[in-house]
């Protein structure tokens, strides 16, 4: 089957269509013929070896996170989807991607597509919503009548995130360029700042959750608009040695992340705020949560551009711009 993999870490990945295997499902997975899979920053980012410490793919690898597609093969022991289902699903972290004609998938990380999204709409959503789930609703507890800082609005994060907010009940502050403040507004965002005039920590106060989804002092600023006993859930770092410790990792890179995180932990102290780095996890349960939502059309998917399959990887290069609003979907058939 043909697949988009990278064959080395670094600059020179070598990213590029080949030939692999068609994968055979064990007893607890999903053979899925991909329709179509979306694609996430951190398609571009693991090639070039920056989370080669923690994540772990055999070389060469298929690329891409998400997809949505239909089921033709089980495992032994799978009781909760049958051939010929549509399901949607996350691979991260899972050691396979979703840029091939054939992936396997846990039945633990699916979730029957929603009937009123086509394959392009559910592919754009897995990563995102656990994302924005996981960020929101576990680790930072979000409650009705809360404020949450959600920066870079009108990307594929963003976008999903202030919705799931809103419909937590949740006041959402947000950034965006000028050309994307009606877009922001149109998925309920209540405070918009528009970072080519304004910056937001000169503007937002009395904040109790931040999302940090931007790369910079971002994360560094955002301390400065919560209120003591606040959340900073971060997904672009830095790492810090509560996550080492989580994925069980050695002491040479727990005592690295701590160094890295040392100075983020130091201001969150002194403004009585608490810090914490987010890597999302597969999650087949709160997908099906979030599929009904998107059933219910409380939230809806937002997509900025579809390439086929041949010009994958021109869509990773043209995400790797960061202009998108909304999300970058490939699709197989």
């Amino acid at each position: 089957m043909k697949a988009l993999t990278f064959k080395r870490y670094g600059k020179s990945p070598e990213i590029g269509f080949a030939d692999v295997p068609r994968p055979a499902p064990k007893p607890d997975e999903l053979l899925v013929q991909v329709h179509a899979a979306g694609l996430n920053p951190i398609d571009n980012i693991i090639p070039q070896g920056t989370f080669k410490p923690v994540l772990h793919f055999q070389l060469p690898a298929t690329l891409g996170s998400d997809l949505a597609g239909v089921v033709v093969e089980v495992g032994s022991r799978v009781t909760r989807f049958k051939p010929g289902d549509a399901v949607f699903a996350s691979l991260f972290d899972l050691g396979n991607g979703s840029l091939a004609e054939f992936a396997v998938v846990p039945e633990s990380a699916a979730a029957l597509k929603p009937s009123k999204l086509d394959f392009v709409q559910a592919a754009s959503v897995p990563m995102v919503a656990l994302t924005s789930w996981q960020a929101l609703k576990e680790r930072a507890g979000l409650r009705r009548g809360q404020k949450v800082f959600i920066p870079a609005g009108s990307g594929g994060i963003g976008t999903f995130a202030i919705q799931l907010a809103k419909h937590l009940g949740a006041k959402v502050g947000t950034t965006v360029s000028t050309g994307n403040v009606e877009l922001a507004s149109s998925l309920g965002a209540d405070e918009i700042v528009d970072y080519k005039k304004q910056d937001f920590d000169k503007v937002l106060r009395g904040y109790d959750a931040v999302l940090a989804t931007v790369k910079g002092d971002t994360v560094e600023k955002s301390i400065g608009i919560l209120e003591p006993g606040g959340k900073i859930v971060s997904l672009i770092g830095p790492l810090d040695a509560a996550f080492a410790r989580a994925r069980r990792l050695n002491f040479i890179l727990t005592f690295v992340f701590g160094l890295m995180s040392r100075k983020i932990l130091r201001l969150a102290r002194k403004r009585e705020v608490d810090y914490s780095f987010l890597f999302v996890h597969p999650d087949g349960q709160q997908l099906a949560a979030i599929g009904e939502l998107l059933e219910s059309e409380r939230i809806r998917p937002v997509i900025d551009k579809v390439f086929p399959f041949e010009q994958a990887k021109q869509a990773l290069d043209y995400l790797a711009l960061g202009r998108a609003k909304g999300k970058v979907v490939v699709r197989m058939q």
